[in-house]
């Protein structure tokens, strides 16, 4: 680990406020690797072995339910620690972990969780700082499945990845990684074919456009219009 310079990651969330010492020291028992586009991390039901933060990429949480269906839990982006179950009081993962794209993350032995919590307050602080959020998150999510018309969810979903890795090119905003129509339903709680009777619709009215593995928001108001049902297929 000595080659990675501390200073790179010092304003990254989960270590700001830490002092030079602590975060080189916190670096030293931590791995650096990466990944290419499509390999897991991590499966559910796995030891939690280790926890990771995300340097560069783009990585998607599966949760698979026990009739064997996927949902997309979220999609972690650089600077995000995950695989933190020992955080939620958990000995094994509660979600599948793919790179998105190809990704380097430093890991650290899960077995140092108390430690490293222990040791470093500000980290932990951090940490549960993100804990719950994700967990509030999880809510807000619930609450929306139950209560929001599907191309609510479905422009929420767009939106939210737009804002959180959208790359703005002559066209709109590109969500910046592969995303397939199927990725959308996993995240939505829906199906392909209404995922891209949905999307087709958008087209039409030139509020998105989609390709393979690609959607770019052409028009983000109206899509937020459409996501705050205002605006009607």
């Amino acid at each position: 680990m000595s080659l990675l310079d501390a200073s790179l990651i010092a304003d990254v969330p989960p270590f700001r406020g830490i002092n030079r010492e602590n975060l080189v020291e916190l670096l030293s028992k931590a791995k650096s690797e990466r990944y290419e586009i499509g390999r897991t991390i991590f499966c559910q039901g796995e030891e939690a072995h280790s926890f990771f933060l995300l340097l560069d990429g783009h990585v998607r949480v599966i949760k698979v339910t026990p009739e064997g269906d996927q949902v997309i839990a979220r999609y972690i982006s650089n600077g995000e620690l995950f695989g933190i179950a020992h955080a939620l009081g958990l000995e094994r993962y509660p979600a599948n972990a793919v790179t998105a794209v190809d990704c380097v993350m430093l890991s650290w032995p899960g077995k140092l969780w108390g430690t490293i919590i222990e040791k470093y307050p500000t980290f932990a602080t951090n940490t549960y700082q993100t804990v719950g959020s994700r967990l509030q998150e999880t809510q807000n999510k619930l609450v929306e499945m139950a209560t929001k018309r599907v191309e609510q969810r479905v422009a929420n979903a767009i939106l939210k990845l737009a804002n959180q890795t959208g790359r703005k090119t002559d066209e709109g905003i590109l969500i910046d990684f592969p995303i397939s129509r199927q990725n959308i339903s996993e995240m939505t709680g829906t199906t392909l074919h209404t995922v891209s009777r949905i999307l087709s619709a958008w087209e039409n009215k030139g509020i998105v456009k989609s390709g393979r593995k690609k959607i770019t928001v052409t028009e983000d108001h109206q899509l937020a219009l459409l996501a705050a049902g205002e605006l009607y297929n």
